[in-house]
């Protein structure tokens, strides 16, 4: 079950995902609305769940986090869910997703280097539950958006 939404709730989203650090004085002002009833459609859109949360978008380059990998997993079937709740809780991996197809788990993950990678890889090896795994890097990446241009 969906919510409903009308152009006055798209156009509030659509200024937040682009800048999510406006103030609800600045939204109103962009859709010639009173800043009380953007108030009131922000908090309904968020009590919905349809807004999740309101988030930097950090340059992790500019860190030193210059390589990006794509992770597969085989795992021993009964564990997935094990080996996805402690991929998950390591600090470089941006998703773990639960796939089809020849491999059971698939994970971004964000490395300094060459080096940061292997060590993750021989460490996470170490659980007796993962029974092979491939690593691919990114060389690029030419998307990678976390929203989707829905309401455009």
């Amino acid at each position: 079950m969906g919510i409903e939404l009308d152009d006055l709730d798209k156009a509030i989203i659509n200024m937040i995902i682009e800048d999510c650090s406006r103030s609800i004085r600045d939204i109103a002002k962009a859709v010639g609305k009173s800043p009380s009833l953007v108030l009131k459609r922000v908090r309904r859109l968020y009590e919905a769940g349809l807004i999740k949360k309101c988030e930097a978008s950090i340059d992790y380059s500019k860190l030193g986090y210059n390589l990006m990998a794509l992770i597969l997993f085989k795992v021993d079937g009964p564990h997935i869910e094990d080996v996805e709740r402690e991929l998950a809780r390591e600090p470089r991996v941006r998703g773990v997703y639960d796939i089809t197809g020849e491999y059971d788990i698939a994970i971004l993950a964000l490395f300094k280097d060459v080096n940061d990678l292997n060590s993750f890889i021989k460490r996470i090896l170490k659980s007796p539950y993962i029974k092979e795994s491939v690593t691919s890097v990114i060389f690029k990446a030419i998307k990678d958006e976390k929203n989707i241009e829905y309401f455009k």
